[in-house]
């Protein structure tokens, strides 16, 4: 999918506490995505159906800050494994060991549903930049990719006082605030004056901070440059597509808003229907959960979906 591609790629993930009620779905749209890797660090237990491509490191919370505090000479020792946004561009740095080999790594939420990432990032944008983003003002912390290089994961220790924003329990949001301003340092200026202060930037030179539109109802307008968001999301054999846009594909959907507002107090079951739904070739997700995508499953799965219904 995507084309012909050289570049690898692995994606870091530290994750504790339990795997959520859609890791079928999200471990679904990482197999279709075969050329990429996925790495996880966690003591959530190796998930049912893990696909070739996605790897567990079994590890305690505990265990894991102290391996952040002693690689990066800090005390490290929140409450909270939400802490672990913060850390987000430092963990090149810290998992150095596990990214040979590799051309470039990045980091990830998992409330995302994968479209074809190697068609958004393909070999020609890889070789253009050291960094991509998908906002276009500060670094998507939920999907982003650097170059695995000494200077991309050790940009975050160009970021001042990094280490007391590390150090201190607090949440920062230190991946799309203080790390953004690293590569975007006057973004509310107006676009002529930015692009003259980016020119003098040399991290800004080779990063690319581009919409990819992956993300509604976050206060960013969407393609049209209103509010009026998709409200359907179709993946189907690894496309990913909404009831908004035509046949334009996405890289993914971050489904944050629905999962916190929308599905908050529901019950698995009813944000799943069918149980076995994430193994099938196409579904879509909507404020009311995961469920079949009628328009675009085979005859044969459409008898099933009428039999359950």
């Amino acid at each position: 999918m995507g084309g012909k591609v050289n570049t690898r790629i692995r994606l870091l993930v530290p994750y504790f506490g339990r795997w959520p009620f859609w890791m079928s779905f999200f471990l679904q749209t990482c197999r279709w995505n075969t050329d990429i890797e996925w790495l996880f660090f966690t003591d959530c237990g190796v998930p049912g159906g893990l696909p070739d491509n996605v790897k567990i490191q079994p590890m305690s919370f505990p265990e894991y800050c102290q391996l952040v505090s002693e690689r990066l000479g800090i005390s490290f020792k929140p409450t909270n494994p939400y802490k672990l946004c913060d850390i987000k561009p430092a963990l090149g740095y810290l998992h150095a060991e596990h990214l040979e080999g590799f051309d470039f790594w990045g980091f990830s939420d998992i409330d995302l549903v994968y479209g074809d990432l190697r068609k958004y990032f393909s070999e020609e944008r890889l070789a253009k930049y050291d960094l991509i983003s998908t906002h276009a003002r500060r670094i998507s912390g939920h999907l982003c990719m650097l170059r695995n290089s000494k200077r991309m994961r050790g940009a975050f220790m160009h970021v001042p006082g990094w280490q007391n924003c590390f150090e201190d329990p607090a949440h920062y949001a230190f991946d799309e605030g203080a790390f953004s301003r690293l590569f975007i340092r006057h973004k509310n200026w107006p676009e002529g004056l930015r692009r003259v202060a980016d020119r003098f930037n040399p991290w800004r030179q080779s990063s690319e901070f581009n919409e990819a539109f992956s993300t509604p109802h976050a206060r960013v307008p969407w393609l049209s440059g209103g509010f009026d968001f998709p409200d359907c999301w179709m993946w189907s054999v690894g496309q990913l597509t909404n009831n908004r846009d035509g046949l334009r594909e996405f890289p993914y959907f971050h489904f944050i808003t629905w999962k916190s507002s929308k599905w908050s107090g529901c019950q698995p079951e009813t944000l799943m229907q069918p149980l076995d739904l994430a193994l099938r070739p196409a579904w879509c997700v909507t404020e009311q959960g995961f469920r079949p995508s009628e328009s675009i499953l085979t005859t044969e799965e459409k008898a099933n979906v009428d039999g359950l219904q």
